[in-house]
């Protein structure tokens, strides 16, 4: 057993995933199988269940997280003992909402660890900041524009809905839909207006703000939400993903950041973080 085995182990059981885990480590999937195999031949003890959308940790895997969650923490503990101090390096970053938890949390993570003494504050978009992850449309004057995801939007129902037995929808069965609406999204600001022009009304029972809080209450049942076509959204077995049929709705996102910058090294860093994740994204 090593720290390597355990790392891919508490990654698997946190992300829920296999495939999620691998994008989370920056390791080809079939590796991380075989170091979790190799791990549990080892323990001589099945650690996850598999499912065919995603994992559910054993009793086993549920004892080892706890153990090895403490390892790996006495492990970083560790190494930072020994490490020299660094200057503090302040950077502010603005986020707008509905990014994706998931990736939007691996480019953090690949962005912190490339900057020694990095102290990130993270802030809304319409703050000062050094850098901003925004869509085109709220680009500043002075700014440049670095795109990153391109997604496309489907509307996300419940597992047991009738209309998830379709393989995509048309406007017209909108009429009457219990839909829940989320603002700012620039999905919903032309989807609903096209709705109204065609005289369709659909049955708005909520109006939240995230895509979190949205998928919680299509999963409760109270109703559909528009929600961008993440893989890992599409992992989930609690809700179902289907586009539509007569509407396309898109949109970038990408770093913002002034046209005349110093050259300093975590906007720089950030910059090859971005396009490295946009490379990733179209691969």
């Amino acid at each position: 057993m090593d720290l390597r085995q355990l790392q891919y182990f508490v990654a698997v059981y946190e992300q829920g995933s296999i495939s999620g885990a691998a994008r989370a480590c920056a390791v080809a999937q079939p590796s991380l199988s075989k170091a979790l195999q190799q791990l549990e031949d080892e323990l001589r003890v099945r650690l996850f269940v598999r499912q065919s959308r995603g994992v559910t940790p054993t009793e086993d895997g549920e004892r080892l997280y706890g153990h090895a969650g403490r390892m790996l923490s006495q492990m970083q503990s560790l190494k930072a003992s020994f490490r020299h101090s660094v200057t503090r390096v302040q950077f502010r970053l603005g986020l707008i909402r509905a990014l994706g938890v998931e990736r939007m949390s691996q480019l953090l993570r690949d962005f912190t660890a490339g900057v020694d003494g990095l102290e990130l504050h993270l802030v809304e978009p319409d703050e000062e900041a050094d850098a901003r992850i925004i869509s085109p449309r709220m680009l500043r004057a002075g700014e440049q524009f670095l795109p990153i995801w391109h997604d496309r939007f489907v509307l996300a129902l419940p597992a047991g809905h009738p209309l998830a037995l379709q393989n995509e929808l048309g406007l017209s069965q909108m009429q009457g839909q219990a839909l829940i609406k989320r603002t700012p999204c620039e999905a919903w600001s032309t989807f609903y207006p096209e709705l109204i022009r065609q005289g369709i009304q659909p049955d708005i029972r909520a109006d939240i703000h995230t895509i979190e809080y949205a998928l919680g209450l299509v999963s409760a049942g109270v109703g559909c939400a528009l929600v961008p076509d993440l893989e890992s959204l599409r992992e989930r077995q609690d809700v179902v993903l289907r586009p539509l049929a007569e509407l396309t709705l898109e949109r970038t996102i990408g770093m913002a950041y002034p046209r005349s910058h110093s050259e300093d090294t975590p906007l720089r860093w950030l910059q090859q973080v971005c396009r490295q994740t946009a490379a990733q994204s179209a691969g």
